[in-house]
Protein backbone atom coordinates (compact mmCIF):
# COMPACT_ATOMS: atom_id res chain seq x y z
CA UNK A 1 0.00 0.00 0.00
CA UNK A 2 1.47 3.05 -0.96
CA UNK A 3 1.34 6.59 0.52
CA UNK A 4 -1.70 9.06 -1.35
CA UNK A 5 -1.28 12.68 -1.21
CA UNK A 6 -3.99 14.81 0.02
CA UNK A 7 -4.59 16.85 -3.74
CA UNK A 8 -6.23 15.48 -6.82
CA UNK A 9 -3.36 14.85 -9.67
CA UNK A 10 -3.57 15.64 -13.28
CA UNK A 11 -1.70 13.78 -15.83
CA UNK A 12 0.17 14.44 -19.10
CA UNK A 13 -3.53 13.01 -20.87
CA UNK A 14 -5.58 15.21 -19.19
CA UNK A 15 -6.92 12.62 -17.05
CA UNK A 16 -6.99 13.07 -13.34
CA UNK A 17 -6.16 10.95 -10.31
CA UNK A 18 -8.72 11.47 -7.64
CA UNK A 19 -8.87 10.35 -3.84
CA UNK A 20 -11.60 9.22 -2.30
CA UNK A 21 -13.09 6.75 0.09
CA UNK A 22 -15.88 6.39 2.80
CA UNK A 23 -17.01 8.92 5.47
CA UNK A 24 -15.62 6.85 8.58
CA UNK A 25 -12.14 6.91 6.63
CA UNK A 26 -11.59 3.11 6.89
CA UNK A 27 -11.98 2.38 2.62
CA UNK A 28 -9.38 5.11 1.10
CA UNK A 29 -8.95 4.47 -2.90
CA UNK A 30 -7.50 6.36 -5.93
CA UNK A 31 -9.28 6.80 -9.42
CA UNK A 32 -7.80 7.98 -12.71
CA UNK A 33 -10.24 8.91 -15.08
CA UNK A 34 -10.75 12.19 -16.97
CA UNK A 35 -12.65 15.15 -15.37
CA UNK A 36 -16.55 14.00 -15.18
CA UNK A 37 -18.32 16.13 -17.78
CA UNK A 38 -21.93 14.91 -16.24
CA UNK A 39 -23.15 13.39 -13.56
CA UNK A 40 -25.35 9.58 -13.74
CA UNK A 41 -28.11 9.11 -11.89
CA UNK A 42 -29.83 5.86 -12.02
CA UNK A 43 -33.03 5.12 -10.79
CA UNK A 44 -32.98 1.74 -9.77
CA UNK A 45 -33.69 0.92 -6.48
CA UNK A 46 -30.61 0.94 -4.76
CA UNK A 47 -29.05 3.78 -6.46
CA UNK A 48 -32.36 6.23 -6.20
CA UNK A 49 -32.58 5.68 -2.14
CA UNK A 50 -28.70 5.98 -1.59
CA UNK A 51 -28.17 9.08 -3.75
CA UNK A 52 -25.78 8.36 -6.02
CA UNK A 53 -23.78 10.37 -8.40
CA UNK A 54 -21.71 7.66 -10.85
CA UNK A 55 -18.65 7.77 -12.46
CA UNK A 56 -17.47 5.14 -14.41
CA UNK A 57 -13.86 4.52 -15.37
CA UNK A 58 -11.83 0.50 -16.07
CA UNK A 59 -11.15 -1.19 -13.38
CA UNK A 60 -7.20 -1.15 -14.07
CA UNK A 61 -7.43 2.91 -13.22
CA UNK A 62 -8.54 2.24 -9.65
CA UNK A 63 -6.43 1.23 -7.02
CA UNK A 64 -8.11 0.53 -3.64
CA UNK A 65 -5.18 1.71 -0.81
CA UNK A 66 -6.85 0.97 1.96
CA UNK A 67 -10.24 -1.07 3.67
CA UNK A 68 -10.63 -4.22 1.94
CA UNK A 69 -11.25 -6.24 5.33
CA UNK A 70 -13.93 -2.73 5.90
CA UNK A 71 -15.74 -3.92 2.51
CA UNK A 72 -19.34 -6.01 2.89
CA UNK A 73 -20.67 -6.57 -1.15
CA UNK A 74 -24.55 -6.76 -1.78
CA UNK A 75 -25.60 -7.85 -4.59
CA UNK A 76 -29.88 -8.27 -5.82
CA UNK A 77 -31.75 -8.64 -9.12
CA UNK A 78 -29.28 -10.44 -11.41
CA UNK A 79 -26.44 -10.23 -9.06
CA UNK A 80 -23.42 -8.70 -11.82
CA UNK A 81 -22.78 -6.11 -10.00
CA UNK A 82 -20.68 -5.95 -6.77
CA UNK A 83 -22.34 -2.79 -4.42
CA UNK A 84 -19.57 -2.69 -2.36
CA UNK A 85 -19.93 -0.36 1.03
CA UNK A 86 -17.75 0.23 4.46
CA UNK A 87 -18.61 -2.48 7.00
CA UNK A 88 -18.07 0.46 9.75
CA UNK A 89 -19.70 3.59 8.39
CA UNK A 90 -22.07 1.70 5.51
CA UNK A 91 -20.87 4.35 2.99
CA UNK A 92 -21.07 3.08 -0.69
CA UNK A 93 -17.99 4.96 -2.62
CA UNK A 94 -17.68 2.84 -5.55
CA UNK A 95 -18.73 -0.68 -6.92
CA UNK A 96 -17.47 -3.17 -9.11
CA UNK A 97 -19.12 -4.52 -12.32
CA UNK A 98 -18.96 -4.94 -16.17
CA UNK A 99 -19.21 -3.09 -18.74
CA UNK A 100 -21.60 -3.25 -21.70
CA UNK A 101 -18.36 -4.64 -23.32
CA UNK A 102 -17.68 -7.28 -21.24
CA UNK A 103 -15.11 -5.52 -19.91
CA UNK A 104 -14.35 -4.88 -15.97
CA UNK A 105 -15.20 -1.29 -14.59
CA UNK A 106 -15.75 0.73 -11.87
CA UNK A 107 -18.55 2.70 -10.59
CA UNK A 108 -17.79 5.63 -8.30
CA UNK A 109 -20.07 7.53 -6.17
CA UNK A 110 -19.12 11.04 -7.14
CA UNK A 111 -19.93 12.67 -3.78
CA UNK A 112 -17.41 10.51 -2.24
CA UNK A 113 -14.43 11.98 -4.03
CA UNK A 114 -12.30 14.28 -2.01
CA UNK A 115 -12.67 17.93 -2.43
CA UNK A 116 -14.58 16.93 -6.06
CA UNK A 117 -18.12 19.28 -6.59
CA UNK A 118 -20.13 17.43 -9.25
CA UNK A 119 -23.21 20.43 -8.46
CA UNK A 120 -22.36 22.01 -11.64
CA UNK A 121 -22.43 19.38 -13.91
CA UNK A 122 -25.57 18.65 -16.16
CA UNK A 123 -27.14 15.35 -14.88
CA UNK A 124 -27.74 12.04 -17.46
CA UNK A 125 -30.83 9.87 -16.34
CA UNK A 126 -30.08 6.11 -16.15
CA UNK A 127 -33.38 3.86 -16.55
CA UNK A 128 -31.57 1.22 -14.12
CA UNK A 129 -34.93 0.52 -12.78
CA UNK A 130 -36.44 -1.05 -16.13
CA UNK A 131 -33.53 -4.18 -16.27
Amino acid sequence: MSEMSDENTTNDDGARTYAGGCHCGAVRFEITMPPPDKVFECNCSICAKTGWQLGFAPQASFRLLQGEQQLRDYQFNKRVIHHLFCGTCGIRSFGRGLGHDGAPWISVNLRCLDGFDASGLPVQRYDGASL
